[in-house]
């Protein structure tokens, strides 16, 4: 701590120094008086009145002794000002994103003096923002939370959540939070949008509750996907999850030791295009193919239900997502090469490496990972190539490596409903 401020001394007095022997005609300093707002526009446009904006948005004021402003206000949430963004006749400020608790459609400038200069200027809140869901494949009666943003609870107009596209009100609500919603999923849910409605608008989420597009795998045909993998290890199948048949890896212990175990038979699947065989190219599923014509990369997310039991913890290794080209591999060419190749961009999950271990209990968790993140090697380090569409003709699942150091553990992970669908 003493070395700190003694650092931050010399550092202020080198900057002082710095300061004096340089030209710097637009230098912030402070003016005494009252500000004048002329008007407030957007900082992109010139021309851009406005009179009023959304939260966080970045607004500028325009008029006059502007950096007599020590304090501001928006209704009754305190701006941050920072100096830098401040001339005599232009102030550039983001709009607290705090709910105000007193509306009163003006800004208040505060100066040196302590006078207070108001502005008439209406803040508006967003509708609520549905991001994510902690499991999209949850069955009625399940508690489950939802995440997003501007959650408000408003005592004159309750929060409410609607399942099935907006038709079926949710009447078990645990907790409510800014950013989360706590519920139990209502009887006669079916697949569909989320909707959140609050007292400033209507919100509907980027997922499907119980979404059966683009099912790559569902390990028993219930939705249209594949029961099994082709390759080497084409997997081994269980009964009884979430949603019938699911994938199984487990039944031997994992080294901590960075890439210790490598256990294919164990902590592996793939799926080697053969459409001669029934084993499509995972581009060539007519519904992904079709998607495919509109979406780039950056669009889509690959998504699966996982649970982990109590008493089987993970705390070693990646679970590597592996999307293949005909060039790194088909049950012809087969191999286990291309799992170490560093021009191979793949998705590593490694829920554990925050806390040391993960499990989800008797629960499941719906896992969602960007294709726009499938740029890793192996061992976790920046892969030389990016990946592209024609990397989606295989898939290989492998928990193996993620040059993460963890901890000797006997894992076991449930995977159902693999699926490739738009991030929105």
């Amino acid at each position: 701590m003493k070395y700190s401020i003694i650092a931050s001394c010399w550092l202020a007095l080198g900057l002082l120094a710095f300061s004096s022997c340089n030209d710097q005609p637009d230098k912030y300093e402070s003016t005494s008086g009252n500000p004048e707002v002329k008007f407030i526009r957007l900082p992109e446009s010139a021309d851009s009145i406005i009179t009023e904006s959304f939260t966080q948005r970045t607004i500028c004021l325009v008029g006059n002794n502007l950096r007599s402003i020590r304090r501001m206000f928006f209704n009754d949430k305190e701006a941050v000002l920072n100096t830098s963004y401040i001339t005599n006749n232009t102030l550039l400020v983001d709009v607290p994103s705090e709910i105000p608790s007193a509306v009163t459609d003006k800004i208040y400038m505060i100066n040196e003096a302590g006078d207070t200069t108001t502005y008439d200027f209406h803040v508006s809140v967003p509708s609520p923002s549905v991001m994510s869901m902690s499991c999209e494949y949850a069955a009625a009666g399940d508690e489950v939370t939802i995440t997003g943003d501007y959650f408000i609870q408003d005592p004159y107009k309750p929060l409410q959540i609607l399942f099935n596209d907006g038709t079926l009100p949710v009447t078990d609500i645990k907790t409510i939070t800014k950013n989360s919603v706590t519920f139990t999923v209502p009887a006669g849910a079916t697949t569909g949008r989320v909707l959140v409605q609050s007292v400033y608008g209507k919100g509907e989420s980027n997922f499907v509750y119980k979404d059966t597009r683009n099912i790559i795998f569902d390990f028993d045909g219930s939705h249209g996907g594949m029961t099994q993998g082709n390759g080497w290890r084409a997997g081994v199948i269980h009964t009884g999850g979430i949603d019938g048949s699911y994938l199984y890896f487990g039944g031997a212990s994992m080294l901590g030791k960075v890439g210790a175990t490598w256990d294919e038979d164990h902590f592996a699947m793939n799926y080697w295009p053969e459409p001669a065989s029934g084993f499509p190219e995972i581009s060539g599923i007519p519904s992904i193919a079709a998607m495919l014509d509109t979406c780039n990369i950056a669009d889509l997310v690959l998504k699966f239900e996982c649970r982990v039991p109590a008493g089987k913890a993970w705390s070693a290794s990646a679970l590597q997502v592996m999307l293949t080209s005909n060039a790194n591999v088909t049950l012809a060419t087969g191999n286990n090469q291309y799992c170490m190749d560093p021009k191979l961009p793949r998705g590593l999950w490694l829920p554990w490496q925050a806390t040391g271990s993960f499990e989800t209990g008797d629960k499941w968790v719906t896992v969602t990972m960007p294709l726009s993140s499938f740029t890793k090697t192996s061992a976790g380090q920046a892969s030389s190539s990016m990946l592209t569409k024609d990397h989606l003709k295989g898939l290989t699942l492998f928990v193996w490596d993620g040059g993460i150091e963890g901890v000797d553990c006997t894992p076991e992970l449930y995977i159902d409903n693999i699926r490739l669908v738009p991030v929105k």
